[in-house]
């Protein structure tokens, strides 16, 4: 089932256009990665998605409506969203910053439900991030900030998870605890959108990938064929070398500069 759609899509910020014509879906129970080079409209699709910025041309569905026709409080109940830019220094508890991800499913200044505790928990201990629930968030090294940030987003229990560049503070073995729990998210019936810099991770562990380049998709479908030898040195200017092992899904790695 298509969660999320965008059909001919345009848009940009003071008149320089960041998008141009993108079409795409993505689909619920798959992990879609969305990968170009800085600047290629990668976080613009984002917030378009979120109507955080009008599209100058085209339509955004979600759950089969249009974008337009979502309230608030509605869009906030279906899609989570964990920015690039995401960050919490000041002092307070993990666990407290994890359920404002509860938010929208609470009137103003409700206390948490036995529901919204349990989603807590849950998000907590799937981000490998229980251990440091009691502690504040000012105290946490960036990469278990990262991790709780994480988990407030799984807390909203959306259908449709949008993550920004979720690896860049994180070491080797959470990078990969990181793309696992979103292949688990999957698997649970969510639309994962992921957008990534590492095109390892992305090749490895994503369904799909949607390469854009200056706001226009240069390739979409499986890693394979969304990376092949044309559409890197279209979209990176680079050459790549690919490793497997076994049934696994090759991994590409980024080899030589053209």
């Amino acid at each position: 089932m298509t969660a999320l759609s965008l059909e001919n899509v345009s848009a940009g910020y003071h008149g320089r256009r960041a998008l141009s014509a993108v079409t795409a879906e993505f689909a619920a129970g798959r992990v879609a990665g969305l990968i170009g080079p800085n600047g290629a409209g990668k976080t613009t699709l984002l917030r378009v998605v979120l109507g955080l910025l009008k599209t100058e041309q085209g339509e955004v569905r979600v759950l089969g409506q249009p974008l337009t026709a979502w309230p608030r409080a509605g869009l906030a109940r279906s899609i989570a969203y964990l920015p690039q830019t995401a960050e919490a220094n000041w002092p307070i508890l993990a666990r407290n910053l994890v359920a404002l991800g509860r938010m929208p499913h609470r009137a103003p200044l409700a206390p948490l439900s036995p529901s919204d505790s349990e989603a807590v928990e849950e998000a907590l201990a799937r981000c490998d991030a229980a251990q440091f629930a009691a502690r504040r968030m000012d105290e946490l090294s960036a990469g278990e900030r990262a991790r709780v940030l994480l988990a407030r987003a799984l807390a909203t229990q959306a259908p449709i998870l949008l993550v920004d560049e979720p690896a860049a503070h994180l070491d080797p073995a959470h990078q990969l605890r990181l793309m696992e729990l979103l292949r688990a998210e999957a698997a649970r019936g969510v639309a994962v959108i992921v957008t990534l810099h590492d095109l390892a991770l992305a090749s490895r562990f994503c369904d799909e990938l949607v390469v854009l380049k200056s706001g226009e998709v240069v390739a979409q479908g499986p890693a394979d064929k969304a990376l092949s030898d044309a559409t890197l040195a279209q979209a990176f200017g680079i050459t790549a070398q690919r490793a497997g092992s076994g049934g696994e899904r090759a991994a590409l790695v980024a080899w030589r500069r053209l």
